[in-house]
């Protein structure tokens, strides 16, 4: 694959479009406006920059990676795409009108894949022109320096669909996990859970925010608790994850801790908001409770 389109220049469209640009592709990066994918490929620069300031990365091969990288105003340019990546919020109602759209430029050969961390794929592909090329393929956050893809065939997803975009991904240097098409497919599938069920053991008291995430830490081996981690995903994510896994399976231990549907309520969504289980605003996070 030579060029590939990602419709979605927030944190993850961003750390795709990074990544598969240091890789040697040429990436058009969408949005709702250009203005929007404008200041998507600004975030990128000045991530490339803070690699090239720590000697991650050479100036030139910044410059070259940047050049890779087209904001784009419309779903037009996208015709020329080998791949198509939908990287918008987790809201399935989204994701279908971004898949309609885009598959009216859809080239004869090229794949649509949905960077979506829980909604069944086989469902979302009817919104797609070809289910037989489309697939779910989950990057984990961020993209850049993660090193696992999750690849999701559908129920109509063709094999050759499946092995190309299998190679694509290893092609970025990642690790693939092929998952069949469950909800919350492998990873967040065990995650979100424990994330929800830590939110359910402050709800109710049993510990405070530092102990939680230091009982995970030490006791697990994690490298972070889950409720610094939940901050790190954002919450409003981890809410609709745990919903989408809640509503497609019926099972009540998916449903969400009442804390967490307060915290995003009150816009407490984490780092990118400034506060959620931590406050953000000074040099180290501090336990807001």
């Amino acid at each position: 694959m030579r060029t590939i389109a990602v419709i979605g220049a927030g944190q993850m469209g961003t750390g795709i479009a990074q990544t598969v640009a240091a890789h040697g592709m040429q990436v058009m990066l969408s949005d709702i406006d250009l203005a929007t994918a404008n200041g998507g490929k600004a975030k990128i620069e000045t991530s490339v920059t803070k690699l090239v300031g720590r000697g991650k990365i050479e100036a030139d091969q910044a410059e070259a990676l940047l050049s890779r990288i087209t904001p784009v105003g419309d779903y037009a340019p996208m015709e020329a795409a080998d791949l198509i990546i939908e990287a918008a919020t987790e809201r399935e109602e989204i994701k279908n009108t971004i898949f309609e759209r885009a598959g009216k430029v859809l080239g004869p050969d090229a794949i649509m894949a949905s960077n979506t961390s829980s909604i069944p794929i086989t469902r979302m592909a009817n919104h797609s022109p070809d289910p037989e090329r489309f697939i779910g393929l989950h990057f984990f956050n961020p993209v850049p320096v993660m090193g696992l893809i999750e690849v999701i065939p559908g129920l109509a997803t063709a094999s050759q669909t499946t092995d190309r975009v299998t190679g694509f991904a290893e092609g970025l240097g990642k690790q693939v996990v092929l998952s069949q098409d469950e909800p919350g497919f492998v990873v967040n599938r065990i995650l979100l859970p424990m994330i929800n069920e830590a939110v359910f053991v402050l709800g109710q008291s049993t510990a405070g925010i530092e102990d939680i995430d230091k009982g995970c830490r030490l006791g697990l081996n994690h490298p972070m608790g889950p409720l610094q981690l939940a901050d790190f995903v954002g919450l409003d994510t981890c809410l609709d994850i745990i919903k989408v896994l809640y509503k497609t399976t019926r099972d009540s231990k998916y449903r969400p801790a009442p804390l967490l549907v307060k915290y995003v309520e009150a816009g407490w969504l984490g780092r990118k908001s400034g506060r959620g289980f931590y406050d953000y605003s000074g040099d180290a996070p501090v336990p807001t409770r």
